[in-house]
């Protein structure tokens, strides 16, 4: 940081999303004593351990995941504790409906991904808002700002908005252990899952965290009540009415809640703000006054607006979208808007004072290092190999989306988990010039959402090469599981999965199982699929050279 302040965040080797903070700033600052506990201990914790540990020590009974950059570890580490069930689930919306079946059945569970995962348990995630729980249920959700390891940037409290569920924004590690215990609390309290977002920074950073011990929760009875638990559209007619009065006695507590605080400080230029950015204000203005809101939805009308009146001008400051900014200007609350540019990536502490100054973005370039893949990658040989033909690739999420860089330049689209064979059977019906198409996706992309790619291509007579590259792990995200690969998150042996057999039975018309690495014979075997009039599966199966076992 440029100045120095107890509030101070080093922010350093960018590229590698490190930073440190003051252990002190949690401590002495950020959350009340009232709302710490005795018998503590420290322990230097990132935001997804701190996170893993206070849900833990709330007394979490089950947890589910689908492993994504930069929420990966919150799972890990929940794997770790042998009172929790944890489990890797095939993808985002399974890991909901799992997390999300065991609050009905009165324990507290918690789901995880990043943000665009949460896309995938949309659908779920919307009609448990209705349907309220019953243990305590918490939707944790990492939000990437600067697409560290992203597709896309967005902005998960639109989705609070949206679905109608109270959102929370802790700012560091220790906030995160401390909200996280909250969140259950609250779920419990106004019968509604709760959505906690964490980005990028606040769940890499470190520090000194102030932990307790576990306290056992007693588990609730399986209410049999099916006007709560069946979302027909008599029952759910019903449920949105519950819903609308959850959320204004969520508004009421909002306004009394110690997760939103103000800092009265000095001056007449304050700041509104949620999650780490209240950590790079106190950075550059320690002693100005500032409404920090942990529970960023519904907002604290009342409370804004005694703020607002106790200051000369305010400025909002938050990472992304203008998401509070939008709503204090509905609330007729003047506040200095910022540039359009800072609403682009992530917020970084130097842009604070550029947005107080009402300056546009001045951003200059980090020196970077391309991506690529690793020394001895069987997606070398596969890459080196399509690049010979004269075929458009369809490729996916996963280490493999590195053939898009040189020297290999050979994935020619990106969309989603599991675009690589949708987005392949809708060129071919489009206008591709005597083009050839081969669809690309790795062996946990397939379970999570390719296996429905390949039974629409079956059903639907389409023909080509579709590959699926089989490192037996999920890769990119570090090395997790997957029915796959033959162990569970907790290590234990599982049933693995065949995909050839899956293959089949989706309605593959040839299913092929090659080592990559055995190039010539990958070649001529790529040479023939391509120029039958078939469905055909090669399987490139070549175990990733990072695997522990």
């Amino acid at each position: 940081g440029a100045h120095s302040a107890p509030f101070l965040i080093r922010l350093f080797l960018v590229r590698y999303n490190i930073i440190v903070v003051s252990h002190r700033i949690v401590a002495d600052f950020i959350f009340p004593s009232s709302m710490k506990t005795s018998n503590t201990q420290k322990l230097f914790l990132s935001g997804n351990e701190a996170l893993a540990r206070g849900a833990w020590e709330a007394g979490l009974k089950v947890a589910a995941a689908y492993p994504g950059t930069p929420s990966t570890e919150i799972l890990e580490n929940i794997g770790t504790y042998a009172e929790i069930d944890a489990q890797w689930s095939v993808n985002e919306k399974v890991a909901y409906e799992v997390a999300y079946g065991a609050s009905m059945a009165g324990v507290r569970s918690l789901y995880a991904s990043k943000h665009v995962g949460l896309n995938v348990a949309m659908d779920p995630l919307m009609t448990s808002v209705y349907m309220g729980v019953n243990g305590g249920f918490v939707a944790v959700v990492a939000d990437d700002p600067g697409l560290h390891s992203s597709q896309n940037e967005q902005d998960t409290r639109w989705t609070g908005i949206y679905g109608k569920l109270p959102v929370m924004e802790p700012c560091s590690p220790q906030e995160t252990y401390d909200f996280i215990k909250e969140a259950f609390v609250i779920s419990e309290k106004f019968d509604t899952p709760v959505l906690f977002r964490i980005t990028t920074r606040t769940a890499h950073a470190k520090e000194d965290v102030t932990v307790a011990s576990r306290v056992e929760i007693q588990d609730k009875p399986l209410a049999m009540d099916m006007q709560k638990y069946v979302m027909v559209p008599k029952f759910a007619a019903a449920r949105h009415v519950i819903v609308e009065k959850h959320l204004k006695d969520l508004a009421k507590f909002a306004e009394t809640t110690k997760l939103n605080r103000i800092d009265k400080g000095k001056g007449k230029t304050g700041f509104i703000t949620s999650g780490v950015s209240y950590l790079y204000i106190k950075d550059y203005y320690p002693d100005a006054p500032v409404l920090k809101l942990g529970l960023s939805y519904p907002l604290p009308e009342k409370k804004i607006r005694a703020f607002a009146k106790s200051v000369k001008e305010i400025f909002v400051i938050e990472e992304l979208d203008p998401v509070l900014e939008n709503q204090l200007l509905a609330m007729g609350i003047k506040i200095k808007v910022r540039h359009e540019s800072f609403r682009l990536g992530e917020l970084r502490p130097e842009y604070i004072p550029q947005i107080v100054a009402g300056k546009k973005k001045n951003d200059p370039p980090l020196p970077a290092r391309k991506p690529s893949l690793c020394a001895g990658c069987s997606h070398h040989f596969v890459y080196h190999v399509l690049k010979k033909f004269d075929t458009f690739v369809s490729g996916d999420i996963g280490c493999y989306t590195l053939g898009a860089l040189p020297p290999y330049l050979s994935v020619h689209s990106c969309i989603c988990m599991g675009g690589g064979f949708t987005i392949a059977e809708g060129l071919k019906r489009g206008n591709l010039a005597g083009k050839k198409v081969v669809g690309v996706v790795g062996d946990s992309t397939f379970i999570h959402s390719g296996i429905t790619g390949l039974i629409n291509a079956a059903y639907n007579k389409s023909k080509g090469v579709l590959l699926i590259l089989d490192n037996t792990i999920t890769a990119m995200t570090g090395g997790q599981e997957n029915p796959a690969s033959g162990f569970t998150l907790k290590g234990e042996p599982a049933q693995m999965l065949d995909l050839a057999a899956i293959c089949r039975a989706c309605g593959a018309d040839v299913v092929d199982v090659i080592d990559p690495t055995k190039h010539h014979d990958f070649e001529a075997l790529l040479s023939k699929r391509l120029n039958e009039n078939s469905l055909s599966v090669i399987i490139a199966r070549s175990p990733c050279k990072l695997i522990k076992r």
